[in-house]
């Protein structure tokens, strides 16, 4: 019995930009009695069902966007007589439809780390279940990615996990909903540990690869203080403090390791925060701006965003801290007018965003938007490929719209046409050319232009287009950029007591002293 680990995908670039950790995870939670499993990456190659044979394993892991996909792997997995199990945030929400579309024996919900392996005993003692509930286990039962594992020469970026959950409760996310609110924190030891193992493999560029990893705000503190809550203010303090550890010692590593995340727009006004993501190297950051009035961020459930000119000032104190801003920002919202999509375009020049994307609003399965707009349509019988359009996902990709949600105002035509009009300005080769002016080498600014267009063709050309042909040519484009690209971000493998001798032999990989490293 051979297991397999597939993470599917439409689009194949023979490079990724970042390693999908899941596949490396569930690779560590499966018994050593089964072999090393063995992973597939479509965004590279695609799975070939040729490779299975009876008796076998396939593990498939889904989100909305690649489940039809995933159930097109699934059923030919099935028909070469493997077992099928399907995992993630998809099959988390609608395991009924992996079991009844993707040729699925079992499906895991939640959480993987814990009973993924039981799903593969009972598989192999016959006994196996049609669910299996992981729930949201507790930070210290998370598995440390087996890396090890990862096929050399294809991805840019690594990634770990430091904390799973957000406290927030955006509309169009459905995180704190599949993930909790309660941030579940890693410790900093394991977290160095996974680290190091990148970085001997020559892996400097690093996507910490958190729900949110500024779980606790300034006035989170404020609002406990003033309610007298201190129950609630000491586990704030001590999460904040887990933070600051774990900036801590990733100040330590080799300095020219570069780690980027997500974090919500309330880090803007935390300067200790900001000064220690600046000390451990973390210099870039995805905020999610959606909306640049007041009346679009109520339509997300954000108004602890900012709006306008404080907008702007808000998002340029993350570059005077030299942390590098991803904006995202999403059109298509009720409160949206045509006037919208240039005024998010110039705010985003005026706010010095080093990068930014521009997404149309979708109503994702998990999320309120989803919820809300679903009991609106309960009586719509459009249908498209014999798909309803509340199962959106399920429509084949050459047929699927790019906007669901009417808008009061504009067409769904007019609202793609002026999103990718926004992409086209925004990474523009004169307007990536002056934002790289802050670089001060011509090898990293020409890193810098390259993988800005890589990330437009990537995310806009082949996320927006409803021409088939053009998005051939925007895979094309990307395979070819991507491939140039990875050498700039690729370091020679650094041996592990290198990177070790930067800390005191009590550093948090050695278990027998201390888990607080002190610099050396």
């Amino acid at each position: 019995m051979k297991v397999h680990l597939v993470n599917p995908s439409q689009l194949s670039f023979g490079v990724s930009v970042i390693t999908p950790r899941w596949l490396y995870v569930l690779a560590a939670a499966t018994p050593a009695s089964f072999g090393d499993p063995i992973i597939v990456d479509e965004t590279l190659e695609h799975f070939s069902p040729a490779t299975v044979t009876a008796g076998d394993v396939v593990g498939i892991g889904i989100h909305t966007a690649n489940a039809l996909r995933g159930y097109e792997l699934g059923r030919a997995a099935r028909e070469r007589g493997a077992t099928v199990i399907f995992g993630g945030v998809h099959a988390t929400l609608f395991p009924e439809e992996a079991l009844e579309m993707g040729g699925a024996h079992a499906v895991v919900c939640g959480d993987g780390d814990v009973v993924w392996p039981q799903a593969l005993q009972d598989c192999l003692a016959g006994t196996l279940q049609r669910v299996y509930t992981g729930g949201l286990i507790e930070a210290d039962r998370f598995r440390p990615a087996r890396w090890e594992l990862l096929p050399r020469n294809q991805y840019m970026w690594a990634s770990v996990q430091t904390v799973r959950g957000c406290p927030k409760h955006c509309s169009f996310c459905s995180v704190w909903r599949t993930d909790g609110q309660r941030p579940r924190m890693r410790t900093a030891d394991v977290v160095l540990d996974e680290l190091v193992t990148l970085r001997t493999m020559g892996f400097r560029f690093v996507l910490l690869s958190d729900d949110n990893f500024y779980p606790v705000s300034l006035r989170d503190l404020q609002l406990a203080k003033r309610q007298g809550n201190q129950a609630r203010l000491s586990y704030l303090t001590a999460l904040r403090k887990e933070r600051f550890e774990l900036m801590r010692q990733l100040a330590l590593l080799p300095a020219d390791m570069v780690f980027f995340t997500q974090i919500t727009m309330e880090a803007a006004e935390d300067e200790e925060f900001l000064e220690a993501m600046r000390a451990a190297h973390i210099k870039g950051v995805l905020v999610g701006v959606e909306a640049v009035t007041p009346e679009g961020l109520k339509d997300v459930y954000k108004d602890f965003n900012l709006a306008g000119e404080e907008l702007v000032q808000r998002l340029r104190s993350f570059r005077k801290h030299d942390v590098h801003v991803l904006g995202s920002f999403i059109f298509g919202l009720p409160s949206d007018k045509p006037q919208t999509f240039d005024a998010t375009l110039k705010l985003a020049q005026e706010a010095n965003l080093t990068f930014a994307q521009f997404v149309m609003l979708m109503p994702l399965p998990g999320t309120i938007d989803f919820e809300r707009w679903a009991k609106k349509m309960q009586d719509d019988s459009t249908r498209i490929a014999g798909v309803p359009l509340t199962r959106h996902w399920l429509i084949p990709d050459k047929l699927r719209p790019r906007t669901y949600i009417a808008h009061p105002t504009m067409s769904s035509g007019e609202i793609r046409k002026l999103t990718q009009s926004v992409w086209d300005r925004f990474y523009s080769f004169r307007m990536i050319w002056k934002r790289a002016g802050f670089i001060r080498t011509s090898k990293a600014r020409l890193a810098f232009i390259l993988i800005s267009k890589l990330y437009r063709q990537m995310y806009a050309n082949t996320g927006i287009a409803t021409d088939s042909a053009r998005v051939t040519r925007s895979t094309r484009w990307a395979r070819l950029i991507a491939r140039s690209c990875r050498g700039f971000f690729i370091a020679p493998a650094m041996p592990e007591e290198t990177i070790r001798a930067r800390f005191q032999d009590g550093w948090a990989g050695d278990t027998s002293t201390s888990s607080s490293p002190q610099a050396a």
